[in-house]
């Protein structure tokens, strides 16, 4: 009976957090609960500043003249393959309007080029527990994922992985440090 108890309770907090899409909700800090959105770029306005949600009939997202990329273009400044983070709003999973035109790039790449895969690194900023942050930087990189995959690549391409705030890209503790750290990294 111990064992079973001792069980329930070490499994219940990893449910809770593995969820089933749509809004997930995490504690923080086993005071607050916090719904993340997951949010996929779809067709409509922009008026908020971020893609609109995806309606469940579509399948793939055009995507316009984003081909013809090719290695070099990964380390050409004036190509939108060379933006290899994408950064995001305060306690947000949402991919900015402002990154459209990589997302795309990078999709279409993907598309162009079977044989390459790709890993998404979800980060988040110190804010927040530990758990939280894994959690919100893996909704990070799904969202991600999810986008490239709705403008043409291979889920089978890209891998994801959260490092939370585990890996800063900047060490200090204010907002500018914060809004570097609330990233998503393609490593090709």
């Amino acid at each position: 009976m111990n064992t079973l108890l001792k069980s329930i309770t070490l499994i219940t907090p990893i449910i809770l957090l593995t969820g089933c899409g749509g809004s997930e909700s995490i504690t923080k800090s086993n005071e607050t609960v916090a719904t993340v959105e997951d949010h996929s770029i779809g067709e409509g306005n922009l008026d908020n500043g971020e893609m609109d949600v995806l309606d469940e009939e579509a399948t793939t997202y055009a995507v316009d003249g984003a081909t013809g990329y090719d290695i070099s273009d990964l380390n050409d400044p004036d190509s939108p393959l060379s933006i290899r983070v994408i950064y995001f709003e305060y306690d947000s999973s949402a991919v900015l309007a402002d990154y459209r035109p990589a997302v795309e790039a990078h999709a279409a790449y993907l598309a162009n080029n079977p044989g390459t895969v790709i890993t998404l690194e979800g980060h988040a900023d110190e804010q927040g527990s530990r758990e939280y942050n894994l959690a919100l930087g893996e909704l990070r990189a799904k969202s991600l994922k999810q986008q490239m995959v709705l403008m043409g690549a291979s889920p089978e391409q890209i891998t994801t992985v959260s490092y939370g705030e585990e890996r800063p890209a900047e060490d200090a503790h204010d907002d500018e440090a914060y809004s570097l750290n609330r990233r998503a990294e393609l490593v090709y």
